[in-house]
């Protein structure tokens, strides 16, 4: 790995689990019968051990929208073609995008990542530019990206990150825009759960029966394909991944070596917190994973991964949607924990 990059790795601690009696002591206190307040006590719980304190505080908030291109898409895997990513990206930037409303009603700044749209944009104001060329390969044929390719995009997510950090950022979302996307995020969660093609993936933009069945094939072709370049969880991203997904994947890295929860949109965002907590297990306990995303191996993953996403909503959208929903879910548990009486203070019968 990237020297650089090996630093941010070997920087992520254990979120500080010795807190936790401390902050059960407190939500049980708080006037409600224990545990009435269900998965809201679980999400300050995780707060507070990654800020290192008993008490959580809110702060700014950010949605970082990677794009980038695939090498796939020629396959004709999605219902749209690929000129759509840089339609969609100069969407967001004018604010007329799902996620922008979302992101505005959740009080986050959304900002947009070019990790390797198949685009010029030029001087573009407010895109932020860490392309590390115009889309990905094939990956039917062969590796998406070269590892060095894999490690420059882990890199440039995981600065955006340290960066954030330094601009007082205290909670960071997750996004991607990309045609044909989903494909890569089935592959990579095939190849990282050792999960079939069947089992991973979905409808995506919306396709049909027949071309569900054969993204289906072309999934399993991509893992034949790059069978002898499924070592590290790096090779496994260079080898099935994109340029916005393992921007993704440095975005978490970077986030836990500073002590930032991330809030993962979806299925793609998902794939690449999954590279993410295979390079470094520790990143799992920063993460809030948004939503249970419609895309059928969303599920699956979820189970394997043995975690549970905050809100099911059917949504598929991406962009960063459902990671701007779930900030209102854990800004709320945050201020229950911080706000409420507690049955000690307020004089209230406890059935202590």
């Amino acid at each position: 790995m990237n020297f650089d990059l090996t630093q941010i790795v070997e920087a992520i601690q254990a979120v500080d689990e010795t807190l936790e009696p401390q902050i059960q002591t407190h939500l049980d206190d708080l006037t409600h019968p224990q545990g009435s307040l269900g998965r809201l006590e679980e999400i300050v719980m995780r707060c507070c051990k990654i800020q290192r304190t008993l008490k959580p505080q809110l702060g700014k908030k950010r949605i970082l929208t990677f794009a980038g291109d695939h090498g796939v898409a020629a396959e004709g895997v999605s219902a749209y073609p690929a000129e759509v990513t840089p339609q969609m990206v100069l969407n967001m930037l004018a604010g007329g995008a799902a996620v922008n409303v979302l992101a505005s009603h959740s009080g986050a700044e959304n900002r947009v990542v070019d990790m390797g749209v198949n685009h010029d944009f030029g001087d573009c104001p407010g895109l932020i530019d860490r392309k590390v060329r115009l889309g990905t390969d094939n990956l039917c044929e062969g590796p998406a990206m070269s590892v060095a390719e894999a490690e420059q995009a882990l890199l440039a997510g995981a600065q955006l990150a340290r960066e954030a950090k330094k601009e007082g950022v205290a909670l960071l979302g997750t996004g991607d825009m990309g045609i044909a996307n989903t494909t890569p995020s089935a592959a990579l969660f095939a190849a990282l759960l050792d999960l079939s093609a069947e089992e991973v993936t979905g409808r995506g933009t919306g396709i049909d029966d027949q071309r569900l069945r054969h993204k289906t094939q072309v999934v399993t072709q991509a893992l034949e394909a790059n069978q002898s370049r499924l070592g590290s969880p790096i090779e496994v991203l260079a080898a099935l991944g994109g340029f916005e997904i393992a921007g993704i994947s440095g975005l978490c890295l970077g986030a836990a070596s500073v002590g930032i929860p991330v809030v993962v949109d979806g299925f793609i965002s998902s794939a690449a917190a999954l590279v993410a907590c295979r390079i470094n297990p520790l990143v799992k306990d920063y993460l809030f994973f948004s939503h249970r995303s419609a895309e059928a191996g969303h599920g699956a993953f979820l189970k394997a991964f043995d975690s549970r996403a905050i809100l099911d909503l059917d949504l598929r959208l991406g962009e960063g949607t459902g990671a701007a929903l779930a900030m209102h879910v854990i800004d709320a548990s945050i201020k229950l924990y911080n706000e409420m009486a507690t049955f000690s203070g307020a004089g209230v019968t406890s059935n202590n």
